[in-house]
């Protein structure tokens, strides 16, 4: 009985120990690959975006798959294209007119004239400058030396992308040849399931970016109004930036406002401050207002849920959690309705259709 229990207590130790190694070895392949399995979730999730549009062609124009796939991807391609263009041609105009009138300014601040060497004067940076100038010279040859770190992230930034394209387009051509696996994987009982679990899955995504889309279009056209009415030039410019910004969730408003209140207090000290003021205000009614319950009603998540999950996600992985946060909560919310305990299950119709098709018990 002894030598029984021995082997049992044995037995058990070493499947303790199996566990533990196997989830140790786990945490360490996905740590070694974490930079490959972000490139791979965010991929998914604009495969999942872009799924439904290369369905939609497939269906209606094209029958090739394949060529369905790559005119999607070309005219997603050619519209962030548009973009960054509308974006870039003028700021690379005003960054020439600005090297062009660099010398000027220049010689201005080291005089104390015009308006930088004013602003240098007023606040003393100006006899900083003179008094610590070996300092200075000393901090710039330092800032030079991490170019090649600059120019090796700029490199694995690139290559990311690339990578995310190719394995979003791969993910969307092979999209029948998986989902037909998956649902031969999962039997007939549960192909109905897997299919509703897959169009939830999809709506949550898309959900997601129209109405992430629709706020910072908001966001773009309020900062193009107030830009406008104080007198900043190139507003349409600056908002345009300040909408691309505000796609990222909680911080994107605040990484916009720098860009225009900057130019505020460029043209002028009251515009900067009528600007700023607006942010404030704005980034508070967006944060607290207009993303719960824009993206509550496009995700079907409760507002609550919206900005508790945005904020932990933030916590726990930046930037790329707040952006992957509402529609994982979604997608979270989805497979818990389908697969966890009955009472999260969403509730049958009580309307005369489920009446109808209840069976007759003894007493009907």
């Amino acid at each position: 009985m002894s030598n029984t229990d021995d082997r049992e207590t044995g037995r058990r130790t070493l499947i303790v120990i199996g566990l533990v190694l196997a989830t140790a070895l786990a945490l360490g392949f996905v740590y070694a690959t974490r930079r490959v399995l972000v490139w791979a979730v965010v991929a998914a999730f604009f495969a999942i975006a872009l799924k439904p549009l290369v369905d939609r062609l497939q269906r209606r124009l094209v029958r090739r798959r394949a060529l369905a796939t790559l005119l999607v991807f070309l005219a997603a391609f050619v519209l962030l294209t548009l973009l960054a263009a509308l974006i870039l041609v003028p700021l690379f105009g005003e960054l020439g007119r600005f090297a062009d009138r660099a010398p000027e300014l220049l010689r201005e601040a080291r005089a104390g004239q015009g308006p930088v060497g004013q602003a240098l004067e007023r606040t003393g940076a100006r006899r900083y400058v003179s008094e610590h100038s070996e300092q200075l010279r000393d901090l710039g040859g330092r800032l030079r030396q991490p170019a090649v770190g600059v120019l090796r992230g700029v490199v694995e930034s690139v290559a990311g992308l690339v990578t995310v394209i190719v394995l979003a387009y791969l993910m969307v051509l092979e999209a029948p040849r998986i989902t037909r696996g998956l649902l031969a994987a999962g039997g007939d009982g549960q192909g109905e399931r897997l299919r509703r679990v897959g169009r939830e899955v999809s709506r949550t995504v898309t959900g997601y970016l129209t109405g992430n889309l629709l706020i910072s279009v908001i966001c773009g056209a309020l900062t193009y109004l107030v830009l406008t009415l104080t007198g900043v030039p190139f507003a349409a410019v600056i908002a345009l930036l300040v909408a691309v910004a505000d796609l990222i969730p909680l911080v994107g408003a605040t990484l916009g406002a720098v860009i225009a209140a900057g130019a505020g207090f460029l043209h002028s000290p009251t515009a900067g401050v009528v600007v700023l003021v607006f942010f404030v205000v704005y980034q508070q009614l967006e944060n607290h207002l207009l993303q719960p319950l824009i993206l509550s009603r496009a995700v079907r998540l409760n507002p609550l849920t919206v900005l508790i999950s945005v904020l932990l996600a933030a916590e726990l992985a930046g930037l790329l959690g707040a952006l992957l946060a509402i529609p994982a909560a979604g997608i979270i919310q989805t497979l818990l309705r389908e697969y966890g305990p009955r009472r999260l299950r969403p509730a049958p119709p009580a309307g005369p259709a489920a009446r109808s098709a209840r069976p007759a018990g003894p007493t009907d």
